[in-house]
């Protein structure tokens, strides 16, 4: 019933929650930075800060879909696979 987890899709789960991590921490330290100046200017700081940590987040996401990609294609294959073997069971007991 529940779906064994590979060490590698568990090191992606961390890696995307230092990603968040990093996001945050990027956009707190650019607010701060720029807040003497405007508020506009430490929201756009933020911004700016919290890039690099959105940008590893989507990478690891991507990375994360295209295993479950590929777990799903193996299951269908592996199906297709049995249908098929049932097939050929059929036509030779037909033919005989």
């Amino acid at each position: 019933m529940f779906k064994k987890i590979t060490l590698f899709e568990r090191l992606l789960s961390l890696l995307t929650g230092a990603s968040w991590a990093l996001a945050l921490a990027g956009a707190f330290y650019f607010f701060t930075l720029f807040f003497p100046f405007s508020f506009f200017y430490a929201l756009l700081g933020a911004f700016v800060g919290s890039l690099l940590g959105l940008f590893f987040v989507v990478v690891f996401e991507v990375v994360q879909l295209q295993i479950e990609k590929l777990s799903e294609l193996r299951k269908q294959t592996a199906l297709m696979e049995k249908l098929l073997k049932i097939q050929q069971d059929n036509e030779k007991i037909s033919n005989h």
